[in-house]
């Protein structure tokens, strides 16, 4: 499977189908005991097998990732500020007056209220859809190549999860996007391309509209259609 720049891919199917691995394998965050195969491309250059270290300058930086419940990957002993800050200070060396700043200029862009960024707020004193919004602001204030998101709504309720979704499109024009879900309907409302998974394989893949309109293998056509 491909991605291209700017492209936002939709990786669909049932729980446990192996969305969330593959994701979590192309950081290489998957358990010590997993067995791998294959080959991660990223630019060209293969990253299957980089040490943690060499990891270290693409994770967060180059690809960043927004996990699936946003409170269990927040610090809460951090102020929403400090969290996007964080990654400018390690992976942009900026100065910590320069690194809040554009904390703040990231946060106000992610439509977290200006009354919240001008205070210390922590991450418990903030809604289910602004923590995922305040993630997401901590994913894209280095201005990564690639975003991955990890069922970035499954935890939010319908009209945080339609904000959310707005959000995700308005960032298409300027990053690659891969998105985790179980939701066929959200894979159709955001991605171009969707690569629909069972059992720990690709099924099928291409233009989403042609994997809903015209699906090629009968499972990915009971899972379209709910069957």
């Amino acid at each position: 499977m491909k991605v291209r720049k700017g492209e936002i891919v939709g990786l669909a199917g049932e729980s446990g189908s192996g969305k969330s691995m593959t994701a979590l394998a192309v950081l290489n965050l998957l358990p010590s005991t997993s067995k791998k195969s294959g080959r991660i491309l990223f630019k060209e250059q293969s990253i299957s097998h980089y040490s943690d270290a060499e990891m270290c300058s693409i994770r967060g930086d180059k690809i960043s990732l927004i996990f699936q419940e946003p409170l269990t990957a927040l610090n809460p002993l951090k102020t929403i500020k400090a969290q996007v800050a964080e990654p400018l200070l390690i992976h942009k060396k900026n100065t910590k007056r320069e690194a809040y700043e554009l904390a703040s200029e990231t946060l106000n862009r992610v439509g977290i209220p200006i009354k919240l960024i001008s205070r210390d707020i922590y991450p418990h004193e903030i809604s289910g859809g602004q923590q995922q919004r305040l993630c997401i602001a901590r994913a894209i204030a280095v201005r990564p190549d690639v975003i991955l998101m990890d069922e970035p709504c499954s935890a939010l309720d319908p009209i945080a999860t339609g904000r959310i979704e707005e959000l995700i499109t308005e960032l298409k024009a300027q990053y690659t996007i891969v998105i985790v879900t179980h939701s066929m309907q959200q894979a159709r409302r955001l991605s171009d391309k969707t690569a629909y998974f069972h059992l720990g394989s690709i099924v099928e893949h291409g233009p989403t509209e042609e994997i809903f309109e015209n699906p090629l293998d009968d499972r990915t056509a009971d899972y379209v259609l709910g069957r």
